[in-house]
């Protein structure tokens, strides 16, 4: 293809659809934390809450969907539509564990690693190989979380089984992109999102039974907060994630992922008073300017 060519596709409505779909479901997820932490109810039955709440929209809707695509045909085509929802349960999982084990910075900044893990799972099994340019955006990226989350010297505050816990919580995640991506070129984004999603709920149930027992919020406004979770962040957030995977590289859109901290910190300034310093204003300029340099590469 001729580099006018590709640019004309790079530059095309479905390409910015997807780029826009990706970024308001970065978003969307990046709003989880203030859901979390309002939720009256543990983080792994808050986890449970998220995934099996959002079935209600995400079936709803694959009942009004008219054409939803090619149905899976062997047990091969199901264990892969299962596939994504085990490493989102695992994922969710360790990262709340990490929370109690280590500072909320540590846990935050290392489950947002991610990127690397898909970056360099891309480049070992489907020869996937990044641009200079790419990983240079990658790095800047990388290095605007570091700043938003305080600095080099935040980074030793915390436990180191924690720490452990919160980079196999990135190494899940990084699956979880994967196994979307492989998945979109073969199946409608609704199909996929209401199998993975009854699958984690499925998988982390137990987790969050035998870790904590206690499952119900005791009051309405309990129940807002996990429904605002459910809806907002994974029905939302991860059903325009999924659209996205469709049309742009895994490891460009785990990277744009890196906006979620930035959200993160942008709502609790706005909802819990919690202040947003120097440090906090050049890391989110820095994620945003190496989000757009990796998009060049």
């Amino acid at each position: 293809m001729s580099q006018a060519a590709s640019t004309l596709s790079e530059a095309s409505p479905s390409n910015r659809l997807a780029l826009a779909a990706l970024i308001l479901g970065g978003a969307a997820i990046g709003g989880s934390p203030i859901f979390v932490r309002l939720s009256e109810v543990g983080p792994m039955a808050t986890a449970f809450w998220r995934v099996a709440l959002a079935l209600i929209p995400i079936f709803v809707v694959s009942l009004m969907k008219k054409h939803a695509g090619p149905k899976p045909q062997s047990l091969s085509d199901y264990g892969m539509l299962i596939l994504p929802g085990v490493m989102l349960s695992l994922d969710l999982a360790a990262w709340h564990l990490s929370l109690t084990m280590t500072s909320v910075a540590n846990a935050t900044l290392l489950a947002n690693l991610a990127p690397v893990f898909v970056t360099v799972i891309a480049f070992v099994f489907f020869r996937a190989r990044p641009s200079g340019v790419f990983l240079l955006g990658l790095v800047l990226a990388l290095a605007g979380v570091v700043i938003l989350k305080g600095g080099p010297a935040a980074i030793g505050n915390g436990d180191l089984g924690g720490d452990g816990i919160a980079m196999i919580a990135a190494f899940f995640y990084a699956c979880y992109i994967l196994a979307i991506g492989r998945l979109r070129s073969r199946f409608d984004t609704i199909r996929i999102m209401l199998w993975s999603t009854a699958s984690a709920a499925v998988f982390i149930f137990p987790i969050a039974l035998i870790h904590e027992g206690h499952m119900l919020p005791a009051s309405l406004y309990g129940w807002s907060i996990l429904f605002g979770l459910a809806f907002i962040s994974h029905a939302g957030g991860q059903v325009a994630i999924t659209y996205a995977l469709a049309y742009l590289p895994p490891a460009f859109s785990s990277l744009t992922l890196l906006l979620q901290p930035v959200v993160a910190a942008i709502l609790a300034w706005a909802l819990l008073n919690e202040a947003i310093g120097t440090m906090q204003a050049l890391g989110g300029a820095v994620v945003l300017a190496g989000i757009m340099v990796a998009r060049r590469g």
